[in-house]
């Protein structure tokens, strides 16, 4: 009898075993909506194996919110948090169970692309092939390691690449226009002078969950000097989606980390473009059925060489709400922060095509240190429909400033 008494209660006990291993606060940012919120897993045996790591709300029937686990150098328990909820305290928890929420999040890799869905329907691709140039052109205009295409939630394709004006504009990408080093500059930029490149180097990460899916790839800036390659800079991009449960929304970070191997470092000289974070509009927009639309409160004829914390880039599309765009945030740690914008005057090339970027030299040189990593940090509201003023500054908060998170004893 005692036997069998013991087998039940381990039965019972494995099944309905938890422990709380933290507990912790969020305080709301106010003006702020929802936000990605990471919690440090530091001081937790979040490698156990005798369960998952899963977060509560806490109290009396505190109920699981969906998390999902960044593991690294610093491992963090990554959820959605909304400023207007108010503060709110969340436990930690090691549960046995089998209940891990599935997400709407997916990643999926093939020999071109790496592409990322959400709900089955895809948000972006990252093209870690070379893509070649159209036929005639000069195959020094091909490249990898760029963003197309990128879909706004109702399936409209918003950027270009390889446009005949440009063959060297590839959907969104950042390459520095002249870097100096060595004695010498180069232009990774513009692709046909022959003086260098950036292509895709590997991945070092691929992640989807029921909080983001995302990728970490290496890129190279590459210079051709005398018939050789010299790599001038590493560079490492998270680029990572968000699911906010909002239908007609997507929010996509894009993080660049800079970094030379070069003895001497390299200077990326003041110019009028390159870098950050450009975006070549998809050929539908022109200057009469598209909008610029920047947090300083100028619309695509004067924004051009302004500083701004926020820009609106949106026009026609065929989704049911007649308009798409782009809500881009640029980070207050960025440099030169409110960031300096290229904007394409309203009549370039006669219709007026649209191309948009954060340009952190546009007005000063930027000196790198050997073996120093620079981060940019920049978001994407990417929407179908209009974006408000308003609207545009709630999500710059969501963004700028992160919740007070606080750990209770």
């Amino acid at each position: 009898m005692r036997v069998l008494l013991t087998i039940i209660l381990a039965a019972l006990t494995s099944f309905s075993f938890s422990q709380d291993l933290a507990r912790f606060s969020v305080s709301p940012v106010p003006g702020a909506g929802i936000t990605p919120v990471g919690v440090s897993l530091e001081g937790i045996n979040y490698n156990t194996d005798r369960g998952r790591i899963a977060l509560f709300e806490s109290g009396r029937g505190g109920k699981e919110v969906t998390s999902q686990i960044e593991r690294g150098t610093v491992t963090r328990l990554w959820f959605m948090y909304d400023n207007r909820s108010g503060r709110k305290t969340y436990v930690i928890r090691l549960v046995n169970d089998e209940n891990q929420v599935q997400g709407a999040l997916s990643s999926d890799l093939d020999e071109t692309d790496l592409t990322v869905s959400q709900e089955g329907n895809p948000v972006f691709s990252y093209r870690h092939s070379i893509m070649v140039p159209p036929e005639g052109v000069d195959e020094i205009f091909g490249r990898s390691g760029f963003i197309h295409p990128l879909w706004s939630p109702g399936g409209e394709v918003l950027t270009r690449v390889q446009p005949p004006d440009h063959y060297h504009h590839y959907g969104i990408w950042n390459p520095w226009t002249a870097a100096t080093f060595d004695g010498r500059t180069v232009d990774f930029w513009n692709l046909g002078s022959g003086q260098g490149t950036v292509r895709f180097a590997g991945f070092s990460g691929n992640e989807a969950g029921p909080v983001y899916a995302g990728m970490k790839a290496l890129q190279e800036h590459v210079a051709f000097i005398d018939g050789e390659e010299l790599v001038a800079m590493h560079e490492l991009w998270d680029v990572r989606v968000w699911d906010i449960n909002a239908g007609d929304i997507r929010v996509i970070d894009f993080i660049s980390v800079l970094n030379s191997p070069l003895s001497g470092g390299i200077l990326l000289n003041q110019f009028r473009y390159g870098g950050g974070l450009g975006f070549r509009t998809t050929e539908k927009w022109h200057k009469d059925n598209s909008v610029v639309f920047t947090s300083e409160g100028l619309g695509r004829a004067e924004a051009d060489g302004t500083n701004a914390r926020w820009c609106i880039v949106e026009g026609e599309s065929d989704v049911p709400a007649g308009r798409s765009g782009i809500l881009f945030l640029s980070h207050p740690s960025n440099r030169m922060h409110p960031e300096p914008l290229r904007v394409w005057p309203p009549d370039m090339y006669g219709r007026g095509d649209l191309y948009f970027q954060f340009t952190p030299i546009r007005h000063e040189d930027w000196g790198l240190a050997p073996f120093t990593s620079y981060t940019q940090k920049y978001r994407m509201i990417v929407y179908d429909g209009e974006m408000l003023a308003e609207d545009a500054e709630k999500y710059w908060r969501s963004f700028a400033v992160s919740p007070a998170v606080t750990f209770l004893e």
